[in-house]
């Protein structure tokens, strides 16, 4: 434990708390533990012996627990419209295809969050922003793909980014116009991608910290998607991409071979695949909310990904039509009821793993000096709690940059 020095002065300290730091290989638990911060920065954060003992705030948690600011490290929170009467149009036996004629699926989400104005679509964003606030989160990923043009997918980064300055939160936003092939260039796939590659991209990268695409047989191919990959590093964009969650077209092993950050839903990714993305440092984002909602059987390979020592994330992949969800904590327990992860898998998931997969190891996901002091104060002793609770929020108190 490396310990402060005590004659710098803390802004504030956090006293009598447990801390699950996550600085070890599991939770990296403390009991009777001190947070200590400056500057928005964490200096302490270990045993009361030897802790800082003034500052000019100290807070007494009576025994809560503290883990760092949770992470949601994939959503699509930012976008127009809602799909809700689709949704009852499929529970009423209508299949995605009649729903997609009817104009209906992502077309029905682009064509809004093309009519809705940068303002709207941040006004629409902030209730759902909140819900995720609400339950700790101090860092989210938002990724575009709703707007299908260079116009509307540049509206939608600005608007991801406009979200910091209504709400004290990381936002990292993410590229993602290889989503879908918008209505005009159906049947040209590769034209389409020419406008990612030699347009948006370029447009993007002053706005976006990553780019995404979606490897798979309704989205776009392997071929294409390396195209993308490549144009978003010569523009200096971290990459990940969405890859086996309908089929195994090998995306994620493709995400490995070129360092991306994460490869995202998995359920049909391969052994091969899994021991690529370890070999890589390629972290597992796993969605068991849409893996839900969609109501899938295939599970993503658990045991593989444990095996190869495979990072494992969880996030809410919000979104209008495969997961509408605004609780990262109802992930953490769908990732251990469905997916069968541990307490500690679960938690790692949503703070250091989640902070691997934005690229943001050495700011945030873990309570260690120098790192910034995003906490999350919770009404529980028991990190157990959180994963085990459904429908029920323990959150006491979130801390973000120390404030």
């Amino acid at each position: 434990m490396t310990h402060p020095d005590n004659n710098v002065y803390m802004e504030h300290l956090w006293t009598n708390a447990r801390l699950a730091t996550m600085a070890d290989d599991a939770l990296g638990l403390i009991d009777d533990g001190v947070v200590a911060a400056k500057d928005g920065r964490i200096v302490y954060a270990g045993p009361a012996e030897g802790a800082p003992s003034t500052a000019q705030k100290i807070t007494d948690c009576e025994g809560r627990l503290i883990t760092p600011g949770l992470i949601d490290c994939h959503t699509h929170l930012v976008h127009g419209g809602n799909r809700a009467n689709e949704w009852a149009m499929r529970l009423a036996g209508a299949s995605y295809e009649e729903i997609a004629r009817a104009g209906g699926g992502i077309v029905s989400t682009m064509r809004a969050t093309r009519e809705a104005s940068e303002v709207e679509l941040v006004a629409s964003a902030l209730p759902r922003l909140d819900a995720l606030i609400a339950e700790g989160v101090t860092t989210i990923e938002i990724k575009s793909g709703y707007g299908l043009s260079t116009h509307d997918e540049l509206k939608m980064l600005r608007a991801a980014r406009a979200l910091t300055g209504h709400r004290n939160i990381r936002v990292e936003p993410t590229f993602l116009g290889a989503h879908a092939l918008p209505p005009e260039y159906r049947g040209d796939s590769d034209a389409y991608i020419d406008v990612v590659v030699n347009e948006m991209i370029p447009a993007a990268a002053p706005i976006a910290t990553a780019v995404d695409a979606f490897c798979e047989g309704i989205g776009f191919s392997p071929a294409q998607c390396t195209r993308v990959i490549e144009a978003a590093k010569a523009h200096g964009l971290a990459v990940k991409l969405h890859a086996e969650q309908l089929s195994a077209l090998h995306g994620s092993a493709l995400a490995a071979l070129h360092g991306a950050l994460s490869a995202d839903h998995l359920e049909h990714a391969t052994d091969d695949d899994v021991r690529a993305m370890a070999a890589a440092g390629t972290v597992a984002v796993l969605l068991p909310g849409a893996y839900y909602f969609m109501r899938e059987t295939k599970l993503p390979p658990i045991d593989a990904m444990r095996r190869h020592g495979t990072r494992i994330a969880l996030a809410t992949d919000n979104n209008p039509g495969t997961s509408p969800t605004t609780s990262l904590l109802l992930m953490l327990n769908m990732g251990a009821t469905l997916f069968g992860l541990t307490v500690v898998e679960a938690l790692r998931g949503v703070t250091v793993n989640a902070a691997a997969a934005l690229g943001l190891s050495g700011e945030i996901g873990t309570l260690e000096p120098g790192k910034a002091c995003d906490l999350a104060i919770w009404d529980a002793t028991d990190p157990a709690d959180l994963v085990y609770r459904i429908g029920f929020n323990p959150l006491h108190q979130r801390i973000k940059d120390g404030q």
